[in-house]
């Protein structure tokens, strides 16, 4: 939620494709983490019955979008390039999308060091490039996330969605990727008074849904995310990522999440 626009714990180079679509080049572009099969104590993550242990009885999940359910940072980086490269072209070289992954679009435009208007101006211009791409088809959900929304909802658990995306924005990733209709509630960066990675935007999260933490799971892929969640006192889990973030429990991917899931262990199914 942007997740703001804005997330992912990395950025590759970006380079378009021959039917126009942008491809991410270097090692996040395929296979994530090069891994297969089960995690497992020996290289520090917990194996299935660990993280079905962990979230037993748990029964809400607070999401996270972009760069977690929706893979979207070689779009989110391109529409900041390019407003940037728009309106405060000496900005430019020293950006990096990554350095600001899972904070909002104006809070990366504050980094910059641009103020009044074209700060404003860059905020729209980069919203609007970004909404021009999802609608072109641009952003894909991760394999198995919707899997994994359909096993949390049909197996007795509640999903909200919580990212620092603009509420424009997200819904239009939701809608192109048709993963709206799981989460019985949306929070986004327009919804809150501060963004990723303070832990107020998770606890706001929480009492807006009169969520217990003690009952909840999150579920990030960046280090501002996994730092709001954990800040709020949630169990959370990290997918996608390359380095784990401290606090967070690393799993694969989301379809290791839907694999332990399936096991039963938690007593849902």
């Amino acid at each position: 939620m942007t997740p703001a626009d804005g997330r992912r714990g990395y950025e590759d180079p970006i380079s378009p494709t021959a039917d126009g679509r942008l491809r991410r080049e270097g090692p996040a572009a395929g296979g994530r983490l090069g891994r297969k099969g089960p995690m497992s104590p020996a290289d520090g993550r917990l194996g299935h019955e660990g993280l079905a242990a962990m979230v037993a009885g748990r029964r809400v999940w607070l999401c996270d979008l972009d760069g977690t359910l929706v893979d979207s940072a070689p779009v989110h980086a391109a529409a900041f390039r390019a407003a940037i490269g728009e309106l405060a072209p000496s900005a430019l070289g020293s950006f990096r999308y990554d350095a600001h992954a899972g904070a909002t679009t104006r809070e990366v435009v504050a980094g910059l060091g641009v103020g009044g208007d074209v700060a404003e101006r860059l905020v729209r211009r980069k919203q609007r490039l970004y909404r021009e791409y999802v609608e072109a088809g641009r952003v894909a959900s991760f394999p198995g996330a919707g899997r994994l929304l359909d096993r949390l909802t049909s197996g007795g658990r509640t999903a909200y969605l919580v990212t620092s995306g603009s509420r424009g924005s997200v819904e239009r990733v939701l809608a192109a990727c048709s993963l709206g209709g799981y989460f019985s509630g949306v929070l986004t960066g327009d919804d809150a008074p501060s963004g990723k990675p303070d832990p107020a935007f998770y606890r706001h999260a929480c009492e807006r849904w009169s969520v217990d933490p003690d009952d909840a799971v999150a579920l990030e892929d960046s280090e501002h995310g996994v730092a709001s969640a954990v800040g709020a006192g949630l169990v959370t889990l990290q997918v996608n990522a390359a380095e784990p973030a401290a606090g967070a429990t690393q799993v694969r991917d989301l379809d290791e999440i839907v694999d332990f899931l399936g096991r039963g262990v938690n007593g849902s199914e």
